[in-house]
């Protein structure tokens, strides 16, 4: 039976929903111990998918690790038998991890459909070395310049590239509009 993944017999994916701030530990302490308690035949791979933000506070750029599901870790295991029943061992494992409330489903969670992983990887892929700004913009909006040699002035958003990480901006200079071109960071909305 060949499938697209190289998956193990039996191995599905799953969502685990883990307390606020605690996805990184399940995700370490799962591929920690999973060997330690011999389930290597039984859990395969833990998916934390993230990001890296950037946004800029009191004049300097700081970038950050933003996790695309907050509240979420994926799983591929093999959590049923071929009777259909759930494995008791890999089961009490994951759901006894700190931090985890328990499996997205409750008793008898549902797999997620293969098109749903492939989703996921490919968020991690896009996001994958790339900067994206904790804000998002759009054409026409109105912002204030705080970096740069324009800082202090404001424009309008003419232009926004998110593969650059740069918007054209108009900003009135002498009473006439310049195009300029800055990085996001380098940009606020005019509310905050």
């Amino acid at each position: 039976m060949a499938t697209s993944t190289s998956a193990p017999a039996g191995a599905q994916w799953f969502a685990l929903h883990t307390l606020s701030g605690q996805e990184g530990k399940v995700k370490l302490y799962i591929e920690k111990f999973k060997k330690a308690e011999e389930l290597d035949d039984s859990i395969f791979e833990v998916l934390l998918p993230t990001e890296i933000v950037s946004e800029v506070k009191g004049g300097k750029k700081t970038t950050k690790t933003r996790k695309l599901y907050p509240g979420y870790v994926f799983i591929q295991m093999r959590l049923y038998g071929e009777d259909g029943k759930v494995i008791n061992r890999p089961w009490y494992f994951v759901k006894e991890v700190a931090g985890v409330i328990g499996f997205v489903g409750g008793e008898r969670p549902a797999a997620l459909r293969e098109s749903e992983i492939e989703e996921i990887r490919a968020r991690i892929e896009a996001a994958s070395g790339k900067e994206v700004p904790k804000v998002q913009y759009e054409v026409g909006e109105e912002v204030k310049v705080t970096d740069g040699a324009f800082s202090n002035l404001t424009g309008r958003i003419d232009e926004i590239d998110p593969e650059r990480g740069k918007l054209k901006i108009s900003v009135s200079i002498f009473g006439r509009f310049t195009p300029v071109e800055l990085e996001y960071w380098q940009v606020q909305r005019m509310t905050e």
